[in-house]
Formats: structure tokens, C-alpha cells, sequence
């Protein structure tokens, strides 16, 4: 099921989370930004993995284990921020 990971902390990079260094300003190349629709009430959530806390550990848990399961997201813009 979920496998334990290594907890720990990261200095922001400045831009969204996940978000890679573009190497394509030095060669002047048009960026190409994939764009995704936002998921709307009554859509099927689409899959992902995100770190969790249970039963003492740092785990990765993945939305498609809990397939057929009552599952309750949360989402949250950030702890100490005012938005």
C-alpha cells in the first residue's frame, strides 16, 4: 500500500511548488507551459500522490488506493499565510 518516506524540510525556489528551473532562457526558445482544466463538482478526481502522516511516519499514499472508499480531501493555500 504506502510505502514510508523520508520527512524533511526544503527552501522555496521562488515559483509553485513542483515547479523545474527553466534551462530554456539562455537559448531564447519559446516555453511551451502544459495547461490542465480544474476539476469541477460532480468530476472524478484525477490520480495523484502526496505525502501523508499515519501512525507515526512520513508515508506517500496514492488517491487510486482508496478506490471505492469514502475519502475526504483537504486543501489548504499554507500554514502562516493570510490568503
Amino acid at each position: 500500500m504506502a510505502e514510508e518516506i523520508k520527512a524533511g524540510c526544503a527552501r522555496p525556489t521562488g515559483g509553485p511548488v513542483g515547479e523545474k528551473v527553466d534551462v530554456k532562457k539562455e537559448t531564447h526558445e519559446p516555453i511551451v507551459k502544459e495547461v490542465k482544466a480544474m476539476v469541477t463538482v460532480g468530476q472524478k478526481a484525477p490520480d495523484f500522490a502526496a505525502p501523508a502522516y499515519h501512525k507515526g511516519k512520513f508515508i506517500s499514499v496514492k488517491l487510486s488506493e482508496f478506490l471505492g472508499k469514502w475519502v475526504v480531501l483537504c486543501f489548504y493555500p499554507g500554514d502562516f499565510t493570510f490568503v
